[in-house]
């Protein structure tokens, strides 16, 4: 197998914390990808990925994933210890469910303020909408303050224990850090919940 990263980009992080956690980083061949240098818009890349996305994962018989919650997905069954999916219906609805609202509610509403206010990105993001900027800032920051007051009664998101729900969040504070942002420190609930998935990772 081999995967296609970008070095601090949030998705391909995403799957690379996810090995990491499973403890199967080095059972996959990494090739990394320049996003800003463009580099996943060359003609070679789009053989792997049409549509330019950044991770990608190619398996042995030449079958072609896009998609981070997908690679984690078969990754999950491919490396299934430890469970970061859920183990039963219920487990797996619950880690989904929160999974989908911090990249739906939190992640993608930051880079959207991200590629609509960050200088480095006007050149990938032609024009910039500083409206957008500020409307999308705006509900990432409302979206951090309900998963702080989440994680005052809970360890970790889901189900009682560590999850790619987990994964996620962390890897989109740590991005945060690009706008001058952080969370962690911000929210005090968040900055304990920090050090556990830490530990996690490894």
């Amino acid at each position: 197998m081999k995967l296609y990263h970008s070095p601090q980009a949030p998705n391909p992080e995403r799957v690379t914390k996810f090995l990491k956690a499973k403890g199967k980083l080095d059972a996959v061949e990494i090739e990394e990808i320049s996003i800003m240098k463009q580099e996943h818009k060359s003609e070679a890349y789009r053989e792997v990925s049409p549509f330019s996305q950044v991770p990608a994962l190619v398996l042995d018989d030449g079958t072609k994933i896009t998609e981070s919650r997908a690679i984690c997905t078969y990754f999950e069954g491919v490396f299934p210890e430890p469970n970061l999916m859920g183990i039963d219906p219920k487990e797996k609805a619950l880690i989904e469910m929160w999974d989908r609202r911090i990249e739906l509610m939190l992640f993608i509403q930051f880079a959207t303020w991200f590629r609509n206010a960050h200088p480095m990105m006007a050149p990938l993001e032609n024009p910039q909408v500083p409206e957008a900027a500020a409307k999308a800032e705006k509900s990432a920051r409302a979206m951090a303050k309900r998963v702080d007051a989440h994680l005052a009664e809970n360890d970790f998101l889901a189900c009682g224990r560590f999850s790619i729900a987990d994964i996620t969040l962390y890897c989109f504070t740590g991005f945060a850090g690009v706008m001058k942002w952080k969370p962690h420190e911000e929210f005090e609930n968040i900055g304990k919940w920090m050090p556990r998935v830490m530990e996690k990772i490894g």
